[in-house]
């Protein structure tokens, strides 16, 4: 089945508290952005300032130049899931290996011009592939569905890995996206700027688990 993960997006501590208190009331599998503003052109909060409700289930999206200078204090953290992207230009192999034996899963993200094919052994390794469509650092990304390819080609390499989604997930794709082969929509700006974060996600969850039409 798959689930709604809304994300946090912030820069200042203030930000990130009054976001964590926006989703906490509904919030079950939450993805958390850090960025470097290296790797991707925002500088938001890094690990060593983000937090969370014991009950969340926490996926942490890490957009960093050098994933090896994030890692020990990332697995410290203790979160459900930690994802790097493949254009860092390392090998994440062993890196996937060190987060696996901590007992957390290791994710790997893939921007839009990235051929499946050309990390093959990145996403054999990897217990999650998250398909990126959006722009990094930025809430409000158009969902390129075209990506949906992907999701074939990824499930080609490692039949069991769990697909994420990343970047203009709506009421309005949602469904598309799971009927896809999606696992995971992480969605941004379609809740964090609605009038009523709650609603929104409510409307997302019937979205996704409603019955086609034949």
């Amino acid at each position: 089945m798959s689930v709604i993960a809304p994300c946090i997006m912030a820069e200042t501590v203030d930000e990130y508290k009054a976001m964590v208190e926006r989703l906490h009331p509904f919030a079950e599998r939450v993805h958390i952005d850090i960025s470097d503003g290296e790797f991707a052109p925002a500088f938001l909060l890094g690990e060593a300032h983000i937090w969370w409700p014991k009950e969340w289930t926490v996926d942490i999206h890490a957009m960093v130049a050098r994933p090896m200078e994030h890692l020990q204090a990332l697995i410290a953290l203790k979160p459900n899931l930690i994802t790097f992207h493949v254009e860092t230009g390392v090998n994440l192999v062993p890196i996937i290996e060190e987060i696996k034996k901590a007992g957390i899963k290791a994710g790997i993200a893939l921007l839009k011009p990235t051929v499946p094919s050309t990390v093959s052994a990145m996403i054999q390794a990897a217990d999650h592939v998250m398909i990126f469509s959006g722009d990094l650092g930025h809430y409000g990304g158009k969902a390129s569905l075209m990506q949906l390819e992907k999701v074939r080609l990824v499930k080609a390499i490692n039949p069991s890995v769990e697909i994420g989604w990343d970047g203009g997930v709506s009421v309005d794709n949602a469904y598309t996206l799971t009927q896809g082969g999606v696992d995971v929509l992480n969605t941004g700006g379609a809740i964090a700027k609605a009038d009523n974060p709650a609603n929104a996600y409510a409307k997302l969850v019937r979205e996704i688990n409603k019955h086609g039409v034949i």
